[in-house]
């Protein structure tokens, strides 16, 4: 039997048409999409389980559990050894087979939630250790960037000229000013050739 083409039957023109091969990905991706939202639900749905268990677990290991199954215990013990024999359901002549089948059922599915509650813990400590992990990474990061901000500020501060610098530069320039701004001293005459020192020697 030949697939009908939706293209064909609405009366679409071949050059609009998608190829096959696109069609076969198209296809493929709706059954992903599919897929994926089929697990995102049974994830949900275990998710759901799983905390139920958890809380049940966890209530079970409270005091006020504890007091309940205590006092239900007494009650089903006083019932079945107090009460007229007729009103009794769980006799004591057979060692409260009744009572001992419910205990051990209520052990035998305490242990495995408590088990479930413990890996569950132990995820969500996982997942925490690796957040405090990132945490602390980004934190050591940002410790060495801002060293290194810091020491790049000291060797800048280093270079940067410092008042007292500033104060002796100007001293030292005012200084010049002030030698460039003194009049020069008028050279001294020669003094005037005496009269017999202008007369040569007699032999």
């Amino acid at each position: 039997m030949t697939d009908v083409d939706d293209d064909e039957v609405l009366g679409r023109p071949k050059s609009d048409r998608p190829s096959r091969a696109e069609r076969t990905q198209r296809r493929r991706r709706r059954v992903e999409r599919r897929g994926r939202d089929d697990k995102g639900e049974q994830r949900r749905d275990g998710d759901l389980l799983g905390r139920v268990m958890e809380g049940i677990a966890r209530a079970s290991g409270t005091p006020g559990f504890l007091l309940v199954l205590t006092v239900f215990v007494a009650v089903w013990l006083g019932w079945n050894t107090l009460a007229p024999a007729a009103w009794r359901f769980d006799s004591s002549d057979l060692g409260f087979t009744v009572l001992t089948l419910a205990l051990s059922l209520q052990a035998s599915y305490a242990a495995p939630m408590i088990l479930l509650a413990q890996n569950r813990q132990d995820d969500r400590d996982r997942v925490q250790i690796e957040q405090d992990r990132q945490r602390a990474e980004r934190n050591t990061a940002d410790l060495e960037y801002l060293m290194r901000e810091i020491v790049a500020l000291r060797m800048a501060m280093k270079d940067v000229a410092s008042k007292d610098f500033i104060r002796a530069e100007l001293s030292s320039l005012l200084e010049d000013i002030e030698e460039l701004d003194e009049p020069e001293p008028e050279p001294e005459p020669d003094p005037a050739p005496t009269a017999g020192a202008d007369r040569e020697p007699r032999p």
